[in-house]
C-alpha cells in the first residue's frame, strides 16, 4: 500500500442499508436478489417484478448480495446503480454508498472481495451479516489515483472480456462441429441402410427405486452404488445400497437415458452399479446394431427434438417413457460400416475434447489474470503499462 493511501473499513467509510424480507415473492431456491424493482438472478436475468418496500437508491450507489445461492457464485457479488430511482431490496442484499470513493473504484474494490468470500457460517447457505460486511477492509487512495486505477482496470478488463467472449465462442463452435457431423450422419443415411423403429432393434429397461432407509454414504460389504442422473456429472453425492435390494444394473459401456429433465433425454454412460427410476437402459440387439452406434444415434438432435415435443411431466418437469421413444424410426448400415462410422465419430470427439480443454484453460487463465490485476490495483502496484501487458499476454 502506498504512503498516501488510507486503510479503513467499509463501516468507517461507507453508509450501509439493508433490505426487507419479501418471502412470498422470493424464488423457492433463494437464488434471486431484488434490484430496480425486479427480481434479478445471480447471472443478471430478470425474473419477476415487485413494487413492495421501495427504497430510494441513486446513481453511484452499489448493491451487494449477502447470501450464497445453490450455484455458489452470488455471495458478495456487487451491482452498480446507474440511475436514480426507487428500488425494492430484499433482506439478502444491501445497499452501499460513499462520498470518499470513486464509485467504479469502490465497485472494483468491493465486488467479490476476498475477505467476504472467506466467510463460512458452517450452514448450508453462507450468509454475510451486517457486522461482517462493516468490518470489510478497504483502502482509500486520493481521488485522482482512484480515477487513474479505474481507467487502467477498465481498459485491461475490456480486453480480457473480449478475449473471454471470443474463446467462449470458439468453445461453442468446437462443440457445434461435432454436433453438426453427428446430426448429418443420422439424417443423411447412406445407400443400403436398413430402416426400422427403435423397438425393433433394442429394449428399453427402466430402473428401480429402493427405499431411502437402505441408503448408505459408505461402501459396505454386499453394497453396490446406486446410479442417479446427477452421478454422471459428479461423485459428490455417492449413495450405496444393499445388492439384495437392487433390481436393475448397468456397466460402464451401457447406454443410459435420463428420463427426466432438465435437461431432458440425456444420453449417458461410464458408471457401474444399480440404476434408479430416473434412468432407462437401452439394450441393443447386437446382431444387427452395435452398442456404440446406438449410443451416438440417440445423441443426435433430431431425436432430442422429437422427445422434447412429445413428452411432458407435471410440476414443470419433463419426462419420457418407453412408449414415447419405441416407435421412433432408426436407419443403420451393416455392422462393419457401423464400426467405421463410430470410429470416425470417436476421433472427432477426441479432437473436440482436446480443443475444449484448451479453450477452458484459456478462460481460466484469463479470469486468473483479472484477479491478479485486481490484487495489484489494491496494493498500489498497478502501472500505466498494465493494459499493454494484458494485451500481450492475451495475444501470446
Amino acid at each position: 500500500m502506498k504512503e498516501d493511501w488510507v486503510e479503513t473499513t467499509l463501516g468507517e467509510s461507507c453508509k450501509f442499508y439493508n433490505g426487507k424480507a419479501h418471502e412470498n415473492q422470493i424464488d423457492e431456491n433463494g437464488a434471486f436478489i431484488v434490484v430496480n424493482s425486479k427480481f434479478i438472478s445471480s447471472d443478471g436475468l430478470t425474473i419477476k417484478k415487485t413494487n413492495d418496500a421501495l427504497f430510494p437508491l441513486y446513481n453511484n450507489d452499489i448493491v451487494m448480495v449477502m447470501s450464497d445461492v445453490p450455484n455458489g457464485k452470488a455471495i458478495a457479488k456487487c451491482y452498480l446503480i446507474e440511475e436514480d430511482n426507487k428500488y425494492s431490496l430484499n433482506q439478502r442484499i444491501c445497499a452501499i454508498r460513499s462520498k470518499k470513493f470513486n464509485t467504479k473504484f469502490l465497485y472494483y474494490h468491493l465486488n467479490r472481495h476476498p475477505y467476504l468470500l472467506s466467510f463460512d457460517n458452517g450452514e448450508n447457505q453462507t450468509n454475510l451479516r451486517k457486522n461482517d460486511i462493516l468490518r470489510c477492509p478497504l483502502y482509500i487512495p486520493p481521488l485522482p489515483e482512484q480515477k487513474r486505477i479505474v481507467a487502467i482496470l477498465d481498459e485491461a478488463f475490456e480486453a480480457i472480456a473480449r478475449s473471454i467472449a471470443n474463446t467462449e465462442k470458439n468453445l461453442a463452435n468446437s462443440r457445434e462441429v461435432f454436433e453438426s457431423y453427428l446430426n448429418a450422419i443420422f439424417t443423411q443415411k447412406g445407400d443400403g441402410w436398413t430402416e426400422k423403429t427403435l423397438i425393433d432393434v433394442c429394449v428399453f429397461q427402466g430402473g428401480s427405486q429402493p427405499p431411502k432407509s437402505v441408503f448408505s454414504v459408505e461402501k459396505k460389504e454386499g453394497y453396490v452404488r446406486l446410479i442417479q442422473i446427477r452421478d454422471y456429472k459428479s461423485d459428490k453425492y455417492i449413495i450405496h445400497i444393499p445388492k439384495k435390494d437392487a433390481r436393475r444394473f448397468c456397466q460402464p459401456d451401457d447406454i443410459m437415458i435420463g428420463r427426466y429433465g432438465p435437461p431432458l433425454f440425456q444420453i449417458l454412460r461410464g458408471l457401474e452399479g444399480a440404476y434408479n427410476v430416473a434412468l432407462m437402459k437401452a439394450i441393443p440387439n447386437e446382431e444387427i446394431i452395435s452398442k456404440d452406434f446406438l449410443f451416438y444415434f440417440l445423441k443426435n438432435n433430431r431425436i432430442l427434438n422429437y422427445v422434447i415435443n412429445s413428452s411432458s411431466r407435471t410440476a414443470g418437469q419433463t419426462g419420457i417413457n418407453k412408449a414415447t421413444i419405441e416407435p421412433y424410426p432408426i436407419a443403420f448400415p451393416t455392422l462393419e460400416n457401423q464400426a467405421i462410422i463410430v470410429s470416425q465419430l470417436q476421433e472427432l470427439k477426441i479432437e473436440t475434447q482436446r480443443l475444449e480443454a484448451i479453450y477452458r484453460q484459456k478462460i481460466t487463465a484469463l479470469k486468473e489474470l483479472k484477479q491478479s490485476i485486481l490484487q495489484k490495483a489494491f496494493t498500489g502496484e498497478l502501472t500505466a503499462d498494465t493494459p499493454k501487458t494484458v494485451k500481450e499476454k492475451i495475444a501470446a
